[in-house]
């Protein structure tokens, strides 16, 4: 009997319409026909602050993205499968002005919760550019992040958690350093049956290639305490990045216990075997 081929989709890739991105809906589709991808989620970041300075925001212009996705769609017709999402980031610095970019996005089939800084204790200051310290600053840092991650879960206007355990990109990518989440392991287990309560799931995010993000020990506890929606996406911002390391990591989430991950439609899970 011939193997089924399998379906790859990443959910986690950025376009020129976030301020980090490089290429437009069409350049990602290529890229992701190039990788053999099945389907993407152009999850461009849409914040309740402002980049640099924390000036509030609740408003977001869609105007490239609805402009270049239709555009990339026939061009790719029969060949990949392009969702709209959105990477909703600092929910918990507003989550007044998260609803209000949510109701007046257009209609997202997906929506990535995610934190990138650090919480309330430390001013909330950018993950990606923590300083050089001892383990005791880290712990703490990680300590007031989960805490914003906590308060996201709880909220549950979104359909997976972003890269949980991301302040370790910065800290051992960056900084060289070897640290874990394990000191942290029970407010993780807390957020996931918060997720789980919500109907929400997580994101497994290849990291570009990287150590995953949250990686096997923290999947399997997502699994062990019910959870099953959970979407693979590289964080693409550049071309050569898009489809990064999913197929490798569906065959970690079958280490895990997973038996099947998660696209979406409409905002609705659809599920697709691993």
């Amino acid at each position: 009997m011939t193997k089924s081929k399998q379906y790859l989709a990443d959910y986690h890739v950025h376009s020129a319409t976030s301020p980090d991105g490089k290429l437009t809906v069409s350049e990602l589709a290529e890229a992701a026909v190039g990788a053999h991808l099945d389907e993407i989620c152009v999850t461009d970041h849409v914040d309740t602050v402002l980049w640099g300075n924390h000036t509030p925001r609740d408003s977001f212009d869609w105007s490239r993205l609805l402009r270049e996705l239709p555009e990339a769609r026939e061009r790719y017709r029969g060949r990949l499968v392009i969702r709209l999402g959105a990477e909703l980031g600092e929910a918990p610095m507003g989550f007044d002005r998260a609803e209000k970019l949510l109701e007046e996005s257009p209609g997202l089939d997906f929506v990535i919760g995610s934190v990138h800084m650090a919480g309330e204790k430390f001013k909330h200051f950018d993950l990606y550019y923590i300083e050089k310290r001892d383990e005791i600053y880290y712990h703490k840092v990680i300590d007031s992040y989960l805490e914003d991650v906590m308060r996201l879960a709880q909220w549950g206007r979104f359909s997976v958690l972003g890269h949980l355990t991301l302040p370790l990109r910065y800290i051992n990518e960056n900084l060289g350093e070897h640290m874990t989440f394990e000191k942290h392991y029970d407010q993780c287990r807390e957020i996931f049956r918060a997720l789980i309560r919500n109907g929400c799931g997580i994101e497994c995010n290849t990291n570009r290639g990287n150590v995953p993000l949250p990686d096997a020990p923290l999947l399997r506890m997502y699994r062990e305490e019910g959870g099953e929606i959970i979407t693979l996406g590289s964080d693409a911002h550049t071309a050569e990045f898009v489809g990064c390391r999913i197929r490798e990591t569906q065959q970690l989430l079958r280490e895990c216990g997973f038996r099947y991950f998660t696209v979406f439609a409409g905002g609705k899970p659809e599920f697709r075997g691993l």
